[in-house]
């Protein structure tokens, strides 16, 4: 058996407890660490970033007190192609991304695996938390939830194929994170105690419009806050600035609470209403990876179903209208259904697959 993994290191201490533990395993592990993007890429100092020189100098000092090889690999035009041009086009058609789910999508499980071929290494490894399990009466890789629920990530994997899973390891998937934290300070790893990220990368102030704005050269044009009968309410500062469900930052005074519902990016309009016009029972999903598939007459299909990372699954029928698309009607109203955002269903704790919202 070809035990020779590849492992992404970020310099976080998840991938350095993932990268000791597959050592203590038996396993011949290399360290990478993905360089993703450049200053001129993000117009930000690289101290500012979870991809900081810190976070390398952190990940080589892990894989040399672990005893691996250790390198950097720079991914940055594929990041910039893959996750940073979908992210901008994205906000700029009216719709709120993930860039998580397309960086986990073409390049960790991608382009990093066409890269451990090249070491004739026969996996991939993350520190992510999830787990996987081969089904031998179903003759499948199952992708489940991580055991810590708090920290369960398998939301963004859900475009993980048979194959990936099949040379995909996550050593994290059956611990938590207090665990986690106890090796790392048990083995004296600098990153013991290192905070976790809670940005987007390349966004780590959580300005998105300022970084769009930089990134694609381009303004936010002014248009018009309406009301759901089309009354003008306000002028907004740009489409790129809002999100649906958002209530603060909106620039305008009202008498009353109102929320984003919808931007129309024909008419450069953003639509206001009160909090329970949010709330929508059905919507449409296209680009859908089915990591389980069923056949025709398994259709309408019974699942829970999220429609945003920190969610709790609801009750929804899924309708198949073609095989990368589907419909969905959910037995309670859901608030604040956005376009661009992921929803993902799952079987208990198995995830069935998952498909970029369009419609609701």
């Amino acid at each position: 058996m070809n035990k020779k993994v590849l492992i992404a290191m970020s310099g976080g201490v998840d991938s350095s407890v993932a990268a000791y533990l597959l050592t203590q395993q038996g396993y011949d592990c290399i360290g990478v660490n993905m360089k993703l993007f450049t200053n001129e890429d993000i117009n930000i100092s690289w101290k500012k970033t979870c991809c900081s020189k810190n976070d390398i100098n952190d990940a080589t000092d892990i894989a040399s007190s672990i005893g691996i090889p250790f390198f950097v690999s720079d991914f940055s035009e594929s990041f910039k192609t893959e996750v940073l041009n979908r992210f901008v086009n994205a906000y700029q058609n009216g719709d709120t991304p993930n860039p998580c789910i397309d960086c986990n999508r073409y390049l960790k499980f991608n382009l990093l695996f066409q890269k451990a071929k090249q070491f004739g290494a026969e996996y991939i490894a993350t520190g992510h938390y999830a787990q996987i399990e081969y089904d031998p009466i179903k003759k499948l890789y199952l992708l489940k939830k991580g055991k810590d629920i708090s920290k369960d990530q398998s939301y963004v994997l859900y475009n993980m194929t048979q194959k990936q899973l099949a040379h995909t390891l996550f050593p994290l998937g059956h611990l938590s994170k207090s665990q986690v934290r106890e090796i790392a300070r048990k083995q004296g790893y600098v990153n013991a105690e290192k905070h976790d990220s809670q940005d987007i990368c390349f966004v780590p102030n959580g300005d998105y419009a300022d970084f769009i704005i930089k990134y694609s050269h381009n303004e936010a044009k002014p248009g018009n806050f309406i009301d759901t009968k089309g009354n003008v309410l306000g002028t907004h500062k740009g489409i790129i600035r809002y999100t649906i469900g958002q209530r603060k930052g909106l620039g305008i005074a009202l008498n009353k609470p109102m929320y984003v519902q919808k931007k129309n990016i024909i008419d450069n309009t953003v639509t206001l209403c009160e909090d329970n016009e949010l709330f929508c029972n059905s919507l449409d999903a296209t680009d859908f990876n089915w990591i389980i598939e069923y056949p025709p007459v398994d259709f309408p299909l019974r699942v829970k179903a999220k429609i945003r990372y920190n969610q709790i699954e609801e009750w929804a029928t899924v309708y198949k209208t073609s095989p990368d698309n589907i419909h969905m009607i959910f037995d309670e109203p859901q608030r604040a259904i956005a376009s661009g955002q992921a929803v993902v269903i799952y079987d208990g704790d198995i995830v069935i697959g998952g498909g970029r919202i369009v419609d609701s």
